[in-house]
């Protein structure tokens, strides 16, 4: 294991700049996991960290001694607690941090079940987005221009590693995908349409999700075939998106398990 004492490593301003710079982490295609979860989730997964960094009030922890254990062959850094807490985003870090290669994006587009998400820009929503459509059996993720990179360190500690379950695409042409989608693409819309319980929800559904703020593109709107509004207590105007999509999504499942009984 080296030891990196100095701010001046350029391994660790490498890694520094790397856990800051999203575009960076797409136009080289790794970015950094977080975690002794994290880190074993991605293993559990059969994707191996390229490189560990573990910090020096971490190496000796016999969870972290664990984890390097089933990576013997991966070059492992230990930094100094102040130049780790540099690179990570957690306010009390925790000791144990991978250099991942972002999986590549699959051949072809999906024709079951997927999610769609238009411009969702906070982090946490969209890494509790991926992490909702990974528990819902939901495993094809299309994310809009606009949206939070799917594989930026706060994203991933949201998803608690659901990405490595998932087929996730980025930048994707919404709604160039639906204009070829074999099944039935629902929109959630604020007001105005089916109610969420009345929907036949049995075939291939893709659901699309918007931003935060004002929904939904109008275009995928139009384009969808249908809408569907969740009814909610009066005096209540909306919830919030990744909320919105469990409720979806668990209506989906709901009406299957119920059609197979």
């Amino acid at each position: 294991m080296k030891a990196i004492a100095s701010r001046d490593n350029p391994t660790f301003k490498d890694l520094r700049d790397l856990a800051r710079d999203a575009r960076r982490q797409r136009d080289e295609g790794c970015t950094l996991i977080e975690g002794p979860h994290l880190v074993s989730a991605s293993l559990d997964h059969g994707l191996i960290p390229e490189l560990l960094v573990v910090s020096e009030s971490a190496a000796a922890l016999p969870e972290i001694a664990a984890l390097l254990n089933r990576m013997p062959a991966v070059q492992t850094l230990c930094l100094r607690d102040a130049l780790f807490r540099e690179i990570s985003e957690l306010a009390t870090p925790v000791g144990i941090l991978g250099r991942i290669a972002i999986p590549a994006v699959p051949a072809g587009l999906p024709a079951g079940d997927c999610l769609l998400l238009d411009a969702v820009q906070d982090a946490g929503n969209v890494g509790t987005l991926l992490r909702t459509a990974a528990a819902a059996g939901v495993h094809d993720v299309l994310l809009g221009s606009g949206c939070a990179g799917a594989w930026t360190p706060r994203v991933l500690r949201a998803a608690q590693g659901a990405h490595f379950g998932l087929r996730i695409r980025e930048q994707v042409d919404l709604a160039g995908f639906l204009a070829t989608y074999p099944g039935v693409s629902v929109a959630t819309v604020a007001r105005e349409g089916a109610a969420l319980y009345t929907l036949d929800l049995a075939t291939p559904t893709a659901w699309l999700f918007g931003n935060e703020g004002v929904g939904l593109a109008s275009e995928l709107i139009t384009v969808a075939t249908q809408r569907t509004t969740i009814p909610l207590a009066a005096g209540s105007e909306s919830l919030n998106v990744a909320a919105a999509a469990a409720i979806c999504l668990f209506e989906m499942r709901r009406q299957r398990a119920g059609r197979t009984m």
